[in-house]
Formats: structure tokens, C-alpha cells, sequence
């Protein structure tokens, strides 16, 4: 329903701001990372959101990025997690943080999060190691798959399978595929040859991450 509202920050409070759009005053429930990247009161901002909606509330959540809406989502994946579980652990762990302990199954970092039991961390670990939907990738599969087919390892992601398996399969079939079409990764390709070259990435990568 939203995407994004555009507008002028009239004030901020505890995981909360307030933004003006064409005469209407939002209240968004936001991180407190989140708050500090938005400018002072008095500046223009863009606010990516989220509606929670149930029969007895209805609440808007606000991010600086789409990346940070994503990660926010995913924890709602975690069962026991809910949106205001959610903003509390982004408040309190910076993303890569937080994404580098669900890589590295760190338990006791997560668990530093408010409200966040050893339970509740395993249960974090198992829904999101290797599965986070968010642009901002674990470093370990950004370097597996530098740019050039990172919307492919979304993709596979997407689908449930493991990110950094997926990342570094991907970097293994592009060199096969390169090999055998005679085609180098630095050589720029057009907009049918990519979509050619990256439908048959996904297509092998399905079959041996599905073997």
C-alpha cells in the first residue's frame, strides 16, 4: 500500500518520528539507528514504511532504507518475534552486526538484543542464517558473487535456499558458463545477452542446489 512518504521532519521522540506530507502529520514507529541517520527536525526526508494493520490497531513503521525495511521483515519471519520485538533488536544491534552473528551463529550476541532468549536466538539462526533478504548481504557472499550476479543469489535466497552456499555455487557456474560460451566476466554485455547469461545461471543453479 506504501512504499515511501517524502516530506519535512516536524519531530522526533523515543523510536518515534513525525513527518509532514502536503498538510498531514505521520506518526512512524522507527529504530533508534534509524531516527539518528534521518536529518534534524525541520529537514526534508524520505521514509520507507511498513502498515501494520490488525481489527483492534493499526500502526506505520518507518525506515531509512529499503535494506533496513528488509531486515525488519525478516525477523518478523522468526517465530515469537513481532513488530515491536523487531524494532527493539534494531535498535539496539546495528544490521551488520546482527547479520554477522546470525552468519556466524552467535548466540551470545543475539542474545544481547532486549527480550531475546537463547530460544528465541536458535530460533533466529534457523529462519535467517543464509536466507536474509536485505541488500546488505554478509560480506562472506558479496565476495562469493561480486555485483555482477547478486540479483541472481537474491533470487535463490528468495527461494529458501542457503545465501552463501547459493553466492558461492553462483561464482563457480559463471566461470563454467564464461568457459563455455567464451564469454569473460569483465566483457560488457548487453540487456538480452545478461538476461540470457543469468537464466541459465539460475536455471543450473537450481539443479545442483535441489541434487
Amino acid at each position: 500500500m506504501f512504499n515511501s512518504l517524502s516530506g519535512i521532519i516536524t519531530g522526533k521522540n523515543i523510536q518515534t518520528l513525525f513527518l509532514e506530507t502536503h498538510g498531514v502529520e505521520w506518526d512512524l514507529t522507527v529504530s533508534d539507528f534509524d531516527l539518528d541517520a534521518f536529518g534534524t527536525v525541520g529537514s526534508e526526508a524520505r521514509v520507507y514504511t511498513w502498515l501494520y494493520h490488525r481489527e483492534d490497531q493499526m500502526r506505520l513503521f518507518g525506515f531509512s532504507s529499503p535494506s533496513q525495511r528488509s531486515l525488519f521483515l525478516d525477523l518478523l519471519r522468526v517465530e515469537g518475534i513481532g513488530p515491536k520485538q523487531a524494532i527493539k533488536i534494531l535498535s539496539s544491534v546495528p544490521a551488520s552486526d546482527l547479520e554477522a552473528a546470525l552468519e556466524g551463529e552467535d548466540l551470545a550476541a543475539l542474545e544481547r538484543a532486549p527480550g531475546i532468549g537463547k530460544k528465541t536466538a536458535q530460533k533466529m539462526i534457523l529462519t535467517l542464517k543464509g536466507k536474509l533478504t536485505g541488500t546488505s548481504a554478509p560480506a562472506s557472499a558479496k565476495a562469493a558473487a561480486p555485483g555482477a550476479h547478486d540479483d541472481v543469489v537474491q533470487a535463490l535466497a528468495d527461494m529458501g535456499f542457503d545465501r552463501r552456499r547459493a553466492a558461492e555455487l553462483i561464482d563457480s557456474l559463471a566461470r563454467d558458463v564464461e568457459a563455455a560460451s567464451g564469454i569473460k566476466r569483465s566483457e560488457a554485455l548487453g540487456q538480452a545477452e545478461r538476461e540470457s547469461f543469468e537464466k541459465e545461471l539460475f536455471r543450473r543453479a537450481i539443479v545442483a542446489l535441489s541434487s
